[in-house]
């Protein structure tokens, strides 16, 4: 392939991703949330919620934040299945997914990807388990927002996703997120 072939099929990786901003997470419909978020709200909150976690466990933060935005990016060619589907279908593996994604990319972003969704996917590090963990506590405190909302379903999201949590940090913070409002955060800085 040339420079200009692999610039163009690494673009258009970078426009696929785009999708995830306009792809909502479709479990959230089935808890009757009407406008639930989007794919790419879940995973930037998730990687910021996985620094977090790093730096409590001594975990890298970068390396978390990494893993954690790449680990959804497969859902722009196979949707947000939620748990009740995956049990009806048989999906290609992310990793597979993310083959695909990128086969046509520079060689160096065709490794470097495909390195970390195998990673995510497959690894035992500290920070493939903080990582994990930050996508459940987002989705925990996701569903708490829902719950503030008067989105009653959303409870079984935080219950099913908080009894996954792993570390001590992502225990302690779930703990402190359930007593807390989602705007109780300024009252920390408002006098």
């Amino acid at each position: 392939m040339s420079d200009e072939q692999h610039n163009k099929g690494t673009v258009g990786y970078m426009m696929e991703m785009g999708a995830l901003k306009r792809m909502k997470r479709s479990g959230w419909w089935i808890a009757g949330v009407k406008d639930p978020e989007t794919i790419a709200e879940h995973s930037f909150r998730t990687a910021v919620i996985g620094s977090v976690l790093a730096m409590m466990e001594g975990a890298d933060p970068a390396k978390v934040a990494l893993l954690c935005t790449f680990h959804d990016t497969q859902e722009t060619r196979i949707g947000d299945i939620p748990w009740i589907g995956r049990r009806y279908l048989t999906a290609a593996g992310n990793e597979r997914v993310t083959a695909d994604q990128v086969s046509k990319a520079h060689p160096a972003v065709v490794a470097g990807v495909q390195a970390i969704v195998q990673e995510y996917e497959n690894g035992d590090t500290l920070e493939v388990r903080v990582a994990r963990d930050a996508d459940k506590l987002e989705c925990m405190i996701q569903g708490l927002e829902y719950l503030e909302q008067g989105y009653r379903n959303a409870q079984e999201w935080v219950d099913s996703t908080r009894a996954k949590l792993k570390t001590p940090s992502a225990l302690a913070l779930a703990e402190a997120a359930q007593t807390m409002s989602s705007l109780e955060w300024q009252r920390t800085y408002l006098p």
